[in-house]
């Protein structure tokens, strides 16, 4: 079967500019959509075939100097049996129709047939938790109190008193989706949404449940165990699948924890580095001495070397953070302070003139 001419199929001329073919082709889509009453589907797709070729300009005019055979017999092809909404991104009902009319038919005609049946998913649930940096440094498993909705108790979330079952629907008759014929610019137009009856699901209960009054979800408080890993740091978050709020013929949403890191009056943090800052006297110094370094493990003693200068640093390995699912850790970092006394007696004064000289 030979195919049309597509300037035909439009209804304009070989000269017709872009615009008047694409006000044409939106005019004879909306008259022979198939979803629509009285739409033809061989027309429609014959339709889409011709506007993908003329709105193209290179395609338009190899169309133009060799016919059907320059453009490949056209994307979409015209044997039976194929898609008919091709040509579109290999999406269905994709469809081109610019200034919001996809929108439009989008709202029509349901998404080009993907019917939604209401979430399929519970809300995911955001917490903050505080830790010590000694918390964030080792890990600790803590405990949280949520007060969020869960699945009903009492019916398990089927929404059924128990000792009753479910029945199909009286509405939809157990398909859960109902059609209505709305009367628009474009004529009527039938859509098929969700049954209002039993909300999608073709079954209702026969007793619903007296706790959650059919919603197969509940109010309550709740305790969750989060395990902190070792190492943590602070603005992480911690995603836990299923562990967010339920809701009727789904799955849980999940419950993302961020990690806030209280600072420490002595340590400061870098990546798997921790710092710190210690002080000791110029006689010390000069001469070397040993001091006791406060870490996170706990106080280690440290030596100082004769001629320490103020801000030497000193590598305490092992006493820094732990490597996230590792048990190497990095080092702890303390910076030594050269305290230059300000007050001196005058026998002192003498003491240090003398070692000048």
């Amino acid at each position: 079967m030979s195919k049309r001419d597509y300037y035909e199929v439009l209804g304009v001329s070989k000269a017709a500019s872009a615009d008047e073919i694409k006000k044409a082709y939106r005019r004879a889509a909306v008259l022979h959509h198939p979803d629509k009453e009285g739409g033809n589907e061989e027309k429609f797709k014959e339709i889409n075939e011709a506007y993908d070729i003329l709105k193209d300009a290179q395609k338009r005019q190899r169309y133009d100097q060799f016919g059907h055979a320059g453009v490949g017999g056209a994307s979409g092809g015209g044997g039976g049996g194929g898609n008919p909404f091709e040509g579109f991104g290999g999406q269905t009902g994709n469809f081109d129709f610019g200034d919001g009319l996809g929108d439009i038919f989008s709202q029509f005609f349901g998404g080009g047939g993907q019917r939604q049946r209401g979430p399929q998913r519970g809300r995911d649930v955001e917490v903050q938790l505080q830790l010590t940096f000694e918390e964030a440094i080792f890990g600790i498993e803590h405990e949280m109190t949520l007060d969020i909705d869960d699945t009903c108790e009492h019916c398990k979330g089927t929404t059924v008193e128990p000792g009753h079952d479910l029945k199909t629907c009286p509405t939809c008759h157990g398909a859960g989706q109902q059609t209505r014929v709305m009367n628009t610019m474009f004529g009527a137009i039938q859509q098929t949404v969700p049954c209002d009856t039993c909300h999608g699901r073709g079954k209702i209960p026969e007793k619903v449940c007296t706790v959650c009054r059919g919603t197969g979800t509940q109010r309550r408080k709740q305790s969750i165990k989060v395990k902190i890993p070792a190492g943590i740091d602070d603005g992480a978050t911690m995603r836990l699948s299923g562990r967010g709020e339920a809701i009727t013929d789904g799955e849980k949403g999940d419950l993302y924890v961020h990690i806030r890191v209280k600072a420490h009056k002595k340590f400061t943090r870098e990546g798997d580095i921790v710092l710190s800052e210690e002080h000791v006297d110029m006689v010390d110094a000069a001469l070397g001495t040993e001091i006791e370094v406060e870490t996170v493990d706990g106080t280690v003693r440290m030596k100082v070397p004769a001629g320490t200068q103020s801000g030497t640093d000193f590598k305490l390995s092992g006493h820094g953070v732990p490597h996230m699912n590792s048990d190497r850790r990095g080092p702890h970092i303390v910076s030594i302070t050269v305290d230059t006394p300000t007050k001196l007696s005058k026998k002192q004064k003498e003491i240090l003139r003398d070692f000048s000289d």
